[in-house]
């Protein structure tokens, strides 16, 4: 899980591929397989029907159970994957100002822009994780400034007990607060 642009489906594809794992991108799902409620025009983008998405990843998890993990990936998975289905999850995190030149090279611009860099601030993606399965499950990675290949590559010291799981210690709000930022990445709200 995470905010848009901080790599959740290019770490998702590399440790699909390391692990020999299933790969769900549900940005993806939605478009391919019409599990959309609606088309949220101010934000251009599709409104994913949670309820059918839910199912149907409960479909795909089914199939693979004893044969292959399945990899979610989206910043509302903790809303679509049953709690008994979550191993472990991963809550990517990327610094606003290396986050911000991604999402404007992106596109993203107005609303769209400072909603997403204020949920990163806000630890939004964190607290939806938290909520759905508990602390004890989720690993918060800080990925700013590292490569896909980097970030799969921890992930998978985690999932393997080489690494401990933790979650809480990304804090920007307090950094950009004590860079005198704060201001301008939350100007809009």
């Amino acid at each position: 899980m995470g905010t848009p642009c901080v790599g959740k489906t290019s770490v998702s594809r590399q440790l699909a591929k390391e692990l020999d794992a299933v790969h769900v991108d549900l940005g993806e799902l939605v478009i391919e397989e019409k599990l959309s409620s609606g088309f949220d025009a101010t934000r251009k983008t599709f409104i994913a029907d949670r309820t059918k998405l839910r199912e149907r990843v409960r479909e795909i998890i089914k199939k693979h159970v004893g044969k292959q993990d399945v990899i979610v990936d989206g910043h509302y998975a903790s809303d679509v994957v049953s709690f008994e289905n979550i191993t472990k999850l991963f809550v990517l995190r990327r610094h606003p100002r290396e986050l911000k030149k991604l999402m404007v090279k992106r596109g993203f611009k107005g609303r769209k822009l400072w909603e997403n860099l204020a949920a990163e601030i806000l630890d939004v993606c964190l607290y939806d994780a938290i909520r759905a399965v508990g602390f004890d499950r989720v690993c918060e990675v800080d990925v700013t400034g590292k490569r896909s290949e980097e970030v799969a590559k921890e992930v998978i010291l985690v999932l393997d007990g080489r690494e401990q799981c933790t979650a809480g210690f990304v804090d920007w709000l307090g950094v950009l607060d004590r860079e005198g930022r704060l201001d301008e990445y939350l100007k809009e709200f």
